[in-house]
């Protein structure tokens, strides 16, 4: 089944998602969090929510916008995922989401799909998603090229801050429980069959919380509620067990710019990583 390209525009049902102290904890623990993370992970003192949990209530009408587009799920790969914050995301409520395919782009050998998505709360924008998806063999349709990305890049200089957090060898079998339950993550057949000989991978998405506690820890001061935007490129796996080196530049208008790479290996796994922050 070919790309439809044409599909650009569409839009889904509204998508619901009721949750509880108890589905904002199962997605702190599936990205990593830890008992010094204690405010995410107990329901006695909030819980507070990690601001990457906005990917939560997106999956659903994400899903259907794959079955519009009729992109081929054995060719996709997730490119690049980005979070805009209107408003902290309280520990139970009932989020009204809709998605939307942004554009197709024309990228020969690939084509990249944008889909986007706004979660409300009681009427009110909470958070929106952009999802960035490559579909291998389906370019050359004779479509726009993508626009390049404005985001800040990485200053040739020293990083502002690094900082190592580990996952461990089930972080994806925890994480696949928040709503991405692709099986190349838990299926070590599976994961052989397209190329993983060494198991199974963590989820891009997993990757995305655990350098989000990142950037909560080390460029918001804790303080979750100062990141208002986050994004970035996955660029190459990660198994579950690897620790992820998160490292980042303050820039000018109050962001940040950042890469992440996992275990002892040389090159970054997510680049042209970006976050907005709000002042203390």
């Amino acid at each position: 089944m070919s790309l439809d390209i044409q599909s650009v525009g569409a839009t889904t049902d509204r998508f619901v998602l009721e949750y509880d102290w108890k589905t904002v904890v199962l997605y702190a623990l599936g990205v990593g969090a830890k008992k010094d993370e204690l405010d995410f992970l107990y329901e006695g003192r909030g819980p507070r929510v990690l601001p990457t949990f906005a990917i939560v209530p997106s999956y659903k009408a994400v899903w259907a916008l794959f079955d519009t587009t009729r992109a081929d799920m054995t060719k996709l790969f997730h490119g690049g995922q980005s979070i805009r914050i209107h408003r902290p995301i309280p520990p139970a409520g009932r989020f009204e989401t809709v998605g939307t395919v942004h554009a197709i782009y024309d990228m020969k050998r690939f084509a990249q799909v944008v889909l986007r998505t706004r979660s409300e709360i009681e009427g009110e924008l909470v958070c929106e998603t952009e999802w960035s998806l490559l579909v291998r063999d389906a370019g050359n349709f004779g479509g726009p090229r993508p626009p390049k990305a404005q985001v800040p890049k990485l200053p040739d200089r020293e990083p502002d801050f690094t900082l190592m957090l580990e996952t461990t060898a089930e972080q994806a079998l925890l994480y696949r429980l928040s709503g991405d339950e692709n099986p190349l993550h838990a299926d070590p057949d599976i994961a052989n069959s397209v190329g993983f000989t060494d198991g199974p991978i963590l989820h891009g998405l997993c990757t995305f919380g655990v350098v989000g506690r990142a950037l909560v820890r080390a460029a918001c001061e804790g303080d979750e509620k100062r990141l208002s935007a986050f994004g970035g490129q996955f660029r190459r796996p990660v198994w579950p067990g690897d620790s992820l080196r998160t490292q980042g530049c303050l820039v000018e208008g109050g962001k940040v710019a950042l890469e992440a790479f996992a275990a002892d290996r040389p090159d970054p796994v997510f680049t042209g990583a970006w976050a907005e922050i709000a002042p203390a």
